[in-house]
Order: structure tokens, then C-alpha cells, then sequence
């Protein structure tokens, strides 16, 4: 399950940390709305996409996710929130959002640059940036349907990404 491809590459990367942090996958975090003591990272990348009611999938470049984090330096542990934005499809008339599937070297970015910032925000160094960039496995060509993607629905798709 991909929920545990983002918990594996997590731990692996946050063993760099001074601190033990763990990831939780939280569907109810508001982008541009952080819990007292937390920072926000938004980040756009590929994925795929299913339809549960007509199997119809689609590629997209522009999937945005979120994650919220904290350090708790007294008790030597953070924490890292994560929501991906979802899509409905395009083709069904029952507005259910379908969860992104990202490709491990997706997950993989993503995770660094937000160590990157924990790093930066919560330890004060300065890592610089990896340069680093999403790795599209297709061309997806055409628009970006605005109507069906929950991230624009909320004012937070980044164009370009």
C-alpha cells in the first residue's frame, strides 16, 4: 500500500534527524491553516489517478500535497502531518475524490525536500537546496481540469509545478 511506501522512505530519511519524528497521514489538515507550533510545506507533484466506480485512470502533473510538522525539543520528538489532494473523474457524474498514486522516486523527492525544510525550520541549518525535481514517468499533455481537482477547489494548485 502506498501509505506505507511514504512511512518507509520517511523513517529512512528522518533517521538523519537529531530527533525521533514520525509521519501520519491526516486527511483533515488544512492547507494555510497550522496547529499552533507547526510549519507548513506544500508541494506539487506527478501522479496517477483510478476511478473506484468506472476504472477510468488518468496522469497528472499537477497533484498537490501538504504537510504540516512540529518539533517538541523537550521531549526530542516531532512530527510530520501529511495530506495529498485528491481528483474526481472526469467522465463520472458521482463527485467521488480518488486518492493520488505516487511513484516511489516522486515519494522519494518530496521526502528529501521536506527533511530540507525540517531541517531548516525546526534545527536552524541551512542545507541548501537539493535541485532536485519531480520525475514525470509519462508526457501528460492537455489541460489541467481545474473543476475536477480538489487542491484548485481550495485555492491552493500551484500552476507550473
Amino acid at each position: 500500500m502506498e501509505d506505507e511506501e511514504w512511512m518507509s522512505v520517511f523513517n529512512r530519511r528522518a533517521e538523519e534527524l537529531q530527533d525521533k519524528w514520525t509521519l501520519l497521514m491526516d486527511d483533515s489538515i488544512q492547507p494555510k491553516k497550522t496547529a499552533h507550533g507547526f510549519y507548513e510545506y506544500l508541494k506539487g507533484s506527478f501522479a496517477r489517478f483510478r476511478c473506484s466506480g468506472c476504472g477510468r485512470s488518468w496522469p497528472s502533473k499537477r497533484v498537490m500535497v501538504v504537510f504540516h510538522f512540529s518539533r517538541d525539543a523537550a521531549s526530542g520528538r516531532g512530527t510530520v502531518k501529511v495530506r495529498h489532494f485528491r481528483q474526481e473523474c472526469r467522465r463520472c457524474n458521482d463527485h467521488r475524490k480518488e486518492k493520488p498514486k505516487f511513484g516511489k522516486e516522486n515519494i522519494d523527492m518530496m521526502v528529501e525536500k521536506l527533511i530540507e525544510k525540517i531541517k531548516f525550520r525546526c534545527y536552524g541549518e541551512d542545507v541548501g537546496e537539493s535541485g532536485r525535481t519531480s520525475h514525470f514517468i509519462d508526457r501528460v499533455n492537455g489541460p489541467h481540469e481545474s473543476a475536477h481537482c480538489e487542491a484548485c477547489q481550495l485555492g491552493i494548485c500551484q500552476k507550473g509545478t
